[in-house]
């Protein structure tokens, strides 16, 4: 039976997901879901009803990075897991952790009318945008000269971020990770994992 996957097109977890699995080879059954309307398939198999979620037979894998590491352990053509786990580690935790919650922040300002926006901005770059661009200064990807999945894992959160104030994000001055972003928006695999799917219904 082919895995199916249960995923939202504009969530990051679900957009670095479809990445790996794409990069990986792995034929599937698409299932787009609506937020506000989960599917009772999806629910039955994995209750807390985020996305995405990966059934292959009885395995069930509803964590994103899960996702992203049983697809490279399938296939791995190009040495995406090739990295130092420790500095691979911090990235991801960072990225997956405080970044993540001033995301958040930034995007919802109404959802936090006590935080003052810039100041959220200020803290995003000190976290995560700033040593970022220091890291790229040297080398075309996060992890030294070629793409590894950690590129992967954390570019579909700075294009959010990007895209909440354009205009803004265009003013930074972060001109390596500007290309870093748009090199990836631009990508072949980006692109084939971002096609629209009518929503499934059970």
């Amino acid at each position: 039976m082919m895995p199916i996957l249960y995923s939202y097109r504009r969530c990051p977890y679900a957009m670095r997901a479809r990445m790996a699995l794409s990069y990986a080879g792995i034929e599937l059954e698409h299932r787009e879901i609506e937020l506000r309307n989960k599917p009772q398939s999806m629910l039955l198999v994995s209750p807390k009803g985020t996305v995405p979620v990966l059934c292959i037979d009885d395995l069930v894998i509803d964590q994103s990075l899960d996702i992203m590491h049983w697809a490279l352990n399938q296939a791995d053509p190009e040495g995406w897991c090739l990295v130092d786990k420790a500095a691979a580690q911090e990235w991801v935790s960072k990225n997956d952790g405080p970044f993540k919650v001033l995301l958040d922040q930034y995007k919802y300002p109404n959802r936090h009318p006590h935080l003052n926006p810039e100041e959220v901005l200020n803290d995003a770059m000190s976290l995560m945008l700033n040593p970022m661009e220091k890291g790229l200064q040297s080398t075309q990807y996060l992890l030294g000269k070629q793409m590894t999945w950690v590129d992967v894992a954390i570019f579909p959160f700075i294009r959010q971020f990007s895209m909440v104030n354009p205009q803004k994000f265009e003013s930074l001055p972060l001109p390596v990770l500007k290309e870093w972003l748009q090199h990836h928006l631009d990508s072949p695999l980006f692109n084939s994992v971002m096609g629209k799917h009518p929503v499934w219904i059970d």
